[in-house]
């Protein structure tokens, strides 16, 4: 399933609460509900036979509402919280670690060196300053002080706290104090964090922010994040794969525009059904392909968008070439979040790629009155978003949230 390149990987893994567990995974085995076994034996089974992996360089997003198993199934990878039965697989630089199994030195050295975890309430030390709480764990390590100083300076600055490096943490925001958290989990230099609903506790404009940061931070780190999450967008949002969990039980799991299009049951559906398509879809999910473009008479030239006021042609490669944009010569721009769309000449066209979001091929189509136009490696065309498509993805999503019975939202 996970394949040799996952960081982390779950293999039917079970987490039980009580004095009775052995008597409890029986129980689960005979069929026993999680409230009978409760009744039974005062167990509670907080997991029950979890598999997902994630890969090197990606964020896993564990979601759920409250008490379906999401953190207690992330503190089983460092062994906070222990497996009742299954395994935990951590690659640990050419070997494979299972943390269910692992002598306590084994353990000891993959939360010093592989793994890293920031809390939901920030867990800083008050009386140390900034600056002495994101080197707390290296102190504990033994670093020398030069080597120790370097590091902290460069996760103060990456985080943008270097102003601030001397304060005490009780002199900061909110917002300010869950980055003193990600500083320090990336001080320690761990491939692997942990990160359990660290953004629930701020408000919802801060809360935003930092998860672009996260995800901003990602691209240049490339660390392999598992996160817990409570809220859909926000998994959304950051996740490479999602598991959606329900007392206890992972009873979806895959990349997010897969959850979105074929919600598995009513309790997926139930919370598909709420989220903003922006989020999640993404061109090559919306896009009208090239072999679905209108041609010309002769089948040199391809329509770009329905009105025929954008067309090109295709060289060898693949390539779009003599480009025309309204009777003009055109040129492609490549999408960015800060080009001034509003001030582009009318000759131009936006182009992006497939994992181009949803979001930015709305604010193309509505600024420039142009579709966006995809490209795939090496610059070749493989299709174009406009009106007809945004729309259509829509009422896509919109027909694939509906629970059976219900309105569509």
């Amino acid at each position: 399933m996970s394949g040799s390149l996952s960081a982390v990987a779950f293999e039917h893994v079970d987490v039980v609460f009580g004095l009775r567990a052995e008597e409890a995974v029986a129980l689960l085995d005979k069929g026993e509900g999680r409230d009978v076994i409760l009744d039974k034996t005062n167990c509670l089974i907080a997991v029950h036979d979890a598999s997902v992996f994630v890969k090197e360089g990606e964020i896993l997003v564990l979601m759920g509402l409250s008490g379906s198993g999401k953190s207690s199934l992330l503190r089983c990878i460092n062994g906070l919280n222990k497996v009742s039965r299954g395994k935990v697989l951590v690659h640990d630089g050419n070997s494979t670690v299972d943390v269910a199994s692992c002598d306590p030195e084994t353990l000891r050295r993959l939360r010093r060196n592989r793994i890293s975890m920031v809390f939901q309430q920030f867990g800083l030390m008050p009386w140390l300053t900034v600056r002495d709480n994101v080197g707390f764990g290296l102190d504990i390590r033994g670093l020398d002080k030069a080597e120790r100083e370097r590091i902290v300076d460069d996760k103060i600055k990456l985080v943008r706290l270097d102003k601030f490096a001397n304060k005490f943490t009780h002199e900061l925001s909110g917002g300010m104090q869950q980055r003193v958290g990600l500083a320090r989990a990336f001080a320690t230099e761990a491939d692997i964090l942990l990160m359990d609903e660290p953004f629930s506790a701020l408000d919802p404009l801060i809360r935003e922010h930092l998860q672009d940061e996260l995800i901003e931070l990602q691209q240049k780190l490339k660390k392999t994040i598992v996160f817990v999450s409570h809220d859909l967008d926000e998994a959304l949002k950051i996740g490479t794969r999602i598991a959606i969990m329900e007392a206890g039980k992972v009873v979806q799991f895959g990349v997010p525009e897969e959850i979105i299009l074929n919600p598995i049951n009513d309790y997926v559906r139930q919370f598909v059904a709420s989220m903003n398509p922006l989020t999640v879809l993404k061109g090559g999910t919306l896009m009208r392909p090239l072999s679905d473009l209108a041609r010309e008479p002769g089948g040199a030239t391809i329509q770009l968008d329905r009105a025929g006021k954008c067309r090109c042609q295709i060289d060898s490669r693949g390539k779009p070439t003599n480009l025309m944009v309204n009777g003009k010569p055109g040129e492609l721009v490549p999408y960015a979040t800060d080009l001034n769309l509003s001030k582009l000449p009318d000759h131009v066209m936006i182009c992006g790629t497939e994992r181009t979001p949803m979001r930015a091929a709305v604010t193309v189509r509505s600024q420039t009155k142009r579709p966006m136009v995809l490209l795939g490696e090496d610059g070749v065309l493989i299709g174009v978003v406009g009106e007809h498509e945004i729309y259509r993805g829509m009422l896509r999503q919109s027909e694939y949230a509906r629970v059976d019975g219900a309105p569509p939202m």
